[in-house]
């Protein structure tokens, strides 16, 4: 952000791979988002999938033991951020388990911390298709959660060979569309939590009359 334009007003972002993968290429999108998160005037939280993963979800350990400590600490995240940004790996044509795991758990607390919580999706693959698939499947459950899931998802094809030594995009261009999406992104969560005026409800219709059981936006 040059001198000669207004200062951000402060957006602090949640920022982390779906990997559990030392140095994954979804790790390295992920800290790339964080440098132009902080070059731009926002703050990036760092964290890691580890820190979120929980035993498989059951009803019966939730209301006998509690809530384990990897779900503790994916909702007192969410909750101090303004906006997340994940960059996860696809697995199968979806997104990894670990992550829907993590998000069931999560969903699973009153008020839920993804309801009108806006979210950037990330992914990195050595295919062609970039892991873009999985994140088709990750915007489901988040978007039926209430998240605000920004439409321009950036997917980066053949990712074991783009970054450079600096761990930059070594495509110019590509580079070039990967900050534009990521600050755009940061203007819209900046204008949804500084400009109530403009905010708007992104709540999924699915045709169904909202009761305790099955409600999850809140």
């Amino acid at each position: 952000m040059s001198a000669a334009e207004p200062q951000r007003l402060e957006v602090r972002f949640l920022v982390f791979a779906a990997s559990l993968r030392d140095d994954s290429l979804n790790a390295r999108l992920a800290e790339l988002a964080c440098a132009c998160i902080e070059a731009n005037g926002g703050i990036a939280e760092r964290a890691s999938m580890a820190e979120f993963d929980c035993p498989s979800y059951n009803l019966d350990v939730q209301t006998g033991q509690g809530f384990p400590a990897g779900a503790q600490a994916f909702n007192e995240r969410l909750r101090s951020c303004d906006g997340f940004v994940i960059a996860s790996p696809e697995y199968n044509a979806s997104l990894p388990g670990m992550l829907k795991n993590a998000i069931d758990w999560v969903s699973r607390y009153e008020p839920q911390p993804f309801n009108e919580r806006n979210a950037l999706l990330l992914s990195a693959s050595p295919s062609m298709v970039g892991g873009n698939r999985g994140l088709w499947a990750l915007r489901v459950p988040l978007e039926h959660l209430g998240a605000r899931v920004y439409p321009d998802m950036f997917s980066l094809a053949q990712a074991h060979k783009a970054f450079d030594a600096q761990g930059r995009l070594s495509d110019p261009r590509l580079d070039e569309r990967f900050d534009t999406n990521i600050v755009n992104f940061m203007d819209l969560v900046e204008a949804s939590k500084h400009y109530p005026c403009v905010k708007r409800d992104w709540v999924e219709y699915l045709g169904e009359r909202p009761e305790p059981a099955i409600d999850r936006v809140e």
